[in-house]
């Protein structure tokens, strides 16, 4: 069936044929052998990547053979190698400009893909741009006109350029790759998605990489590739193997002094800690910080460069615990999280996954510590059917715990109290809010203001 183009997601298609099973693989080899080139073999040593991961094992032959590839792989198992490896071989095959096309669901996603491009390709001279929203335009459009050879965007972004951008357009595209493509139909994109199959090329080739296979996932695969190779690592929910996986039982009220406890319990370690909502982890990071921890959040209320900044102190490990809401929870390759907690149990089973995904990552191991309150119960035990196995209780002194009460009272009023005088700074400046409507907006009233003082 005739690919991407035309038909776009929303059409109705006949019936995919099902995706070739993967091929048997044999005990793992070299980059070399998968028939990745010698200068990038050399770019994998200096990135201290030794063996390939078995996605890249299954994925990268196929996909050096022409095939469109559909890889289903959980978090942390080396994907973006997998698809960036093979775009960059037919790149020194054939040199262009805007050759490939990377979609990402998140900006911060889109900043690490573009690191491991312009680390692989160094020796050769690639060049890439990511093109997000919370960045300004013109400075996207300057480096867009310079064409180069990859392009990595969210969806939305990328729409607003190819509709008034001049001179920018995609006619001439070879590769393209959706990466968590789960989660960019998830967050509902699939107009825009639509929208770039239809200005792109018919003739090129698809990677299609998701850690699960959803209905939108499949409707997906089948508007946009032509006969792919499917690859698959984990066919049901896993969690990594050498994860400690644990959970705690506790009154809501107290969830706070538990947290507290158990970052003075396994002091030494780094931290990432999962909270539902941008409100929580502020509060949280503030509550934290008043006891003398170094925490630091991350969350979608905070702008691009705050976000950054939070990750890149936490990479440099001059942070040891970031806590962050699922903006984060996904796709982020920070190398050296001990532990992840989940403070605010995460409402869709699937999420838990990708959250303790961000810890015994690439053979190291790690610890998981699920919170669960007594509103909780049902949400827990579906993320232990999911992930088939009953999780033990994390070990505990209740009394322990329970002398920490005052200290953490007192922390929690003094959060709160800085977390009212930011609203109120907020509310005046309203500095923190990153939208592209929202920067509209605070340039028209600027603009107003200037007219009045004149």
């Amino acid at each position: 069936m005739a690919a991407g183009g035309d038909q776009g997601l929303a059409a109705e298609t006949e019936p995919a044929a099902e995706p070739e099973p993967e091929p048997v693989v044999e005990e793992t080899r070299t980059f070399k052998d998968l028939g990745v080139t010698d200068v990038l073999c050399e770019a994998c040593d200096q990135l201290g990547w030794k063996v390939p991961t078995k996605i890249q094992v299954e994925a990268i032959p196929v996909a050096l053979q022409g095939r469109d590839i559909i890889g289903l792989a959980e978090t942390g198992s080396g994907k973006t190698g997998a698809f960036a490896l093979p775009i960059l071989q037919a790149l020194l095959e054939t040199p262009q400009r805007l050759f490939a096309l990377v979609l990402t669901p998140t900006r911060e996603l889109a900043f690490q893909i573009s690191e491991q491009f312009e680390a692989l390709g160094s020796s050769i001279g690639v060049h890439s741009t990511v093109i997000v929203g919370g960045i300004d335009t013109m400075s996207q459009s300057l480096a867009l006109a310079k064409k180069p050879h990859v392009i990595i965007a969210t969806p939305g972004r990328l729409v607003d350029h190819l509709e008034n951008t001049k001179g920018f357009n995609l006619r001439a595209l070879k590769f393209l790759v959706m990466d968590e493509a789960d989660r960019i139909l998830n967050m509902d994109f699939e107009t825009e998605v639509d929208k770039i199959l239809k200005v792109i090329p018919r003739d090129r080739k698809t990677f299609l990489f998701s850690a699960t296979m959803t209905k939108k996932v499949q409707k997906l695969q089948r508007a946009a590739l032509k006969n792919p190779v499917k690859c698959a690592v984990s066919s049901k929910y896993q969690t990594v193997e050498k994860l400690q996986q644990y959970y705690i039982f506790i009154p809501s009220k107290f969830k706070d002094t538990y947290l507290v406890y158990i970052l003075n319990e396994l002091a030494g370690n780094s931290f990432m800690i999962f909270c539902s909502t941008c409100n929580n982890t502020q509060r949280t990071a503030l509550l934290l910080r008043n006891l003398g921890f170094t925490a630091i959040p991350l969350h979608g209320q905070m702008s691009q460069n705050k976000r950054l900044g939070s990750l890149n102190k936490f990479k440099a490990k001059a942070r040891s615990i970031l806590l962050a809401t699922d903006v984060a929870s996904r796709g982020l390759d920070i190398p050296h999280v001990d532990v992840v907690i989940n403070f605010d149990i995460p409402t869709h089973s699937k999420d838990y996954i990708h959250r303790v995904g961000r810890t015994a990552r690439a053979g190291r191991s790690g610890k998981s510590i699920t919170f669960v309150t007594q509103y909780d119960v049902e949400l827990f035990q579906r993320i232990e059917h999911l992930i088939g196995k009953k999780l033990p209780a994390f070990p505990m002194q209740e009394e322990e715990v329970m002398m920490l009460t005052e200290r953490v009272a007192e922390a929690q009023r003094i959060a709160r109290m800085e977390m009212r005088e930011h609203g109120e700074k907020k509310r005046s400046r309203n500095d923190d809010d990153d939208t592209e409507e929202a920067i509209g907006v605070r340039n028209k009233v600027a603009g107003g203001k200037k007219k009045k003082r004149k």
